[in-house]
């Protein structure tokens, strides 16, 4: 049996019933990074074979002597190369670390993750420092999009490894940072479901920051509720299967449609699959109310000398770039260095229009359980069209302008395919209520199952 296509609460299920082995889901895994035909080499950039197949067994073996166990025992899950874990030398898709030392401990995130009993599989690759949506690494590789491979398209950013990793069955879930789309945009471009939460709920130490203010951990995986179990096991909670988020109990979610910004520049094949997707959410029953936010068409003029990413990234690269410029992706590097262009006036006053906006978003947006844009307003493009540094540069912000309204407003979000099966991936986002997570997911979930029935 191939466990690659299971969701992950079903391969806990398997795990209890006895049809399925740890070590089967670990070799399994590890047979998927290792194939020469497949994109494992540029997925991960460590993989930690021995050790998992040691947690593996031991689960296995607790398990078979009735040993009580955490929820999530013995599943695969992958890490972004963003994350401290012991023994591991982070270097978070930059040559620039090649030669730091390795990870005396966990960051409390992935600490958590080990409590609620998933093994890491190994640690996945990613745009260098977080800093790109479009998940190009010219360091490490890119792996390709699963859809039209052939053609080998880009697989989103940053996260992109976590996305690749789950797609091509290499582990059950992927652990990735959401700065400005980092798990949704990846998500969107390949067919998975990813989550970004309510940022100060997850713990960020002992992971390279991008953004001290805008900085979350999610989660990419097959299904709402296999975002739900990581999202809890990140924040260290307490994970019961039988409670996962539940659509049914949901009645007629009312459901905010942004009509301005966010809208612009879509595609053909993304505007027709998500106009289906609004309908097909109408029809089952969800109120849908057609809104517009004027104030988003100021958040370019507020981050246009580089928002917070450039100034705070700045702080924690300055030693780094003294001694090592040569070693940054010019393309990450020009980025960073943008931060040398605020003042502290500009600093504080970027906060002061954050706080503002936050203000007036509850004001009109408070009436509806989630917002629904589409996620990016493209189809994954070919990494060979993306090496003109201007068409580049576009592209990113182009992925970037959604899913970052999230994370300026600091909400939750979690965006869930709409297209038809085997055709260009193509991504809904809900947009939830600051620390209202839960409530999303059972949002979020009644969605899966209405799109789902409708274009599996």
């Amino acid at each position: 049996m191939s466990a690659a296509p299971l969701p992950l609460l079903s391969m806990v299920q398997a795990l209890a019933d006895g049809r399925l082995r740890s070590r089967d889901l670990v070799e399994q895994a590890l047979d998927c990074i290792a194939n020469p035909q497949g994109e494992g080499q540029r997925t991960f950039v460590a993989v930690h074979a021995q050790a998992a197949r040691i947690a593996a067994d031991e689960s296995d073996l607790l398990r078979k002597k009735g040993v009580p166990l955490p929820a999530l025992s013995g599943l695969p899950v992958s890490v972004k190369d963003l994350f401290d874990e012991a023994g591991s030398v982070t270097k978070a898709g930059s040559r620039v670390l090649d030669h730091a030392a390795p990870a005396t401990q966990d960051a409390p995130a992935i600490a958590n993750l080990r409590k609620a009993g998933l093994i890491s599989i190994g640690r996945t690759n990613m745009t260098e420092f977080a800093f790109s949506g479009v998940g190009i690494n010219p360091h490490t590789g890119t792996p390709a999009n699963p859809w039209d491979r052939e053609n080998r398209r880009i697989p989103g950013g940053s996260s992109s490894g976590a996305a690749i990793s789950v797609t091509d069955g290499m582990a059950a879930v992927g652990i990735g940072s959401d700065t400005g789309g980092s798990c949704r945009i990846p998500a969107a471009l390949t067919g998975l479901v990813g989550y970004k939460p309510t940022a100060s709920r997850i713990p960020t130490a002992g992971t390279v920051p991008l953004s001290f203010t805008l900085d979350s951990i999610g989660s990419l995986g097959r299904t709402v509720s296999c975002c739900w179990a990581a999202d809890l096991a990140l924040s260290g909670q307490d994970i019961t299967p039988a409670a996962a988020p539940a659509g049914t109990t949901i009645s007629a979610p009312r459901l905010g449609v942004l009509r301005n910004y966010v809208t612009e520049g879509m595609d053909e094949t993304v505007a027709r699959t998500y106009e289906h997707a609004l309908r097909t959410l109408e029809q089952a029953g969800a109120i849908l109310t057609d809104i517009s936010f004027p104030e988003l068409a100021t958040l370019p003029e507020i981050n246009a000398l580089g928002g917070f990413p450039a100034p705070e990234s700045l702080t924690w690269h300055a030693k780094l770039i003294e001694e090592h410029a040569d070693l940054y992706d010019p393309f990450v590097l020009k980025r960073i260095l943008r931060g040398k262009e605020q003042t502290a006036v500009d600093y504080i006053t970027l906060r002061l229009r954050r706080r503002a906006l936050i203000a007036k978003a509850s004001e009109t947006l408070g009436a509806y359980d989630a917002i629904l844009m589409p996620t990016v307003p493209i189809i994954a493009p070919r990494i060979d069209d993306l090496h003109n540094d201007e068409i580049y540069a576009a592209t990113n912000l182009l992925l970037l302008r959604n899913p970052t309204v999230t994370n300026f407003l600091d909400r939750c979000a979690i965006s869930l395919p709409c297209n038809i099966q085997g055709s260009a991936p193509v991504g809904i986002m809900a947009m939830g209520h600051h620390q209202r997570d839960a409530e999303l997911f059972h949002v979020a979930h009644w969605m899966e199952l209405v799109l789902g029935k409708s274009f599996s």
